[in-house]
């Protein structure tokens, strides 16, 4: 599968700006390649307000982060989260600066930090709820494991589903990446 199929299948509420961030892993067949093609959807993908990292990179696989830049931004800043990822030990919340504490703690961890959440738009309360009862005990579980508003949470999920299909539909026939991708400061309708 290609760099846009992945951002499709995995991106799409991201894309269609539902959600501030998604990930995906994906096969590295050369490290140049993938390169190749990370940049290429960057720089489509950029005047539309999204950003793609490759946050881990293996052996076989790398980690690729897509997120919408102002948005993630805004939720950083937010005082709750900025104190509580001050507490884990990051100190610049600069977009940039705390991505690259998070790519920082994914390499030493081997594993995911469970603040990697608040990255992807996660709310505060479910991410701190994971991390006091150790992953169990959730109201419900999803796109993520839910302890705070369940039906909130049951309601974005649904409409990430639709998103979802709705994308591929679109996608297979012949929509491109940048036809799909939804302009910062729009939104995205009828999903």
């Amino acid at each position: 599968m290609s760099v846009e199929g992945y951002l499709i299948e995995h991106c799409a509420p991201t894309l269609a700006s539902l959600k501030t961030a998604s990930l995906f892993s994906c096969p590295c067949r050369g490290q140049e390649d993938l390169q190749k093609e990370l940049a290429e959807c960057s720089r489509r993908l950029c005047p539309k307000g999204v950003e793609l990292v490759l946050l881990r990179r293996g052996e076989r696989s790398a980690l690729v982060y897509v997120y919408r830049k102002g948005r993630l931004a805004r939720e950083l800043s937010a005082r709750p989260v900025a104190a509580f990822l001050r507490q884990l030990g990051y100190c610049d919340l600069s977009e940039e600066g705390a991505i690259a504490c998070l790519a920082g703690r994914l390499a030493a961890r081997g594993g995911f930090p469970h603040e990697i959440g608040l990255f992807l738009g996660y709310p505060l309360c479910d991410v701190q709820g994971f991390i006091r009862h150790a992953g169990r005990h959730c109201k419900c579980c999803g796109y993520w494991k839910v302890y705070g508003d369940e039906a909130e949470a049951q309601s974005l999920f649904q409409k990430f589903d639709r998103c979802r299909e709705a994308y591929r539909r679109m996608f297979r026939r012949g929509c491109s990446l940048e036809q799909l991708t939804v302009a910062a400061g729009a939104r995205q309708q009828g999903l």
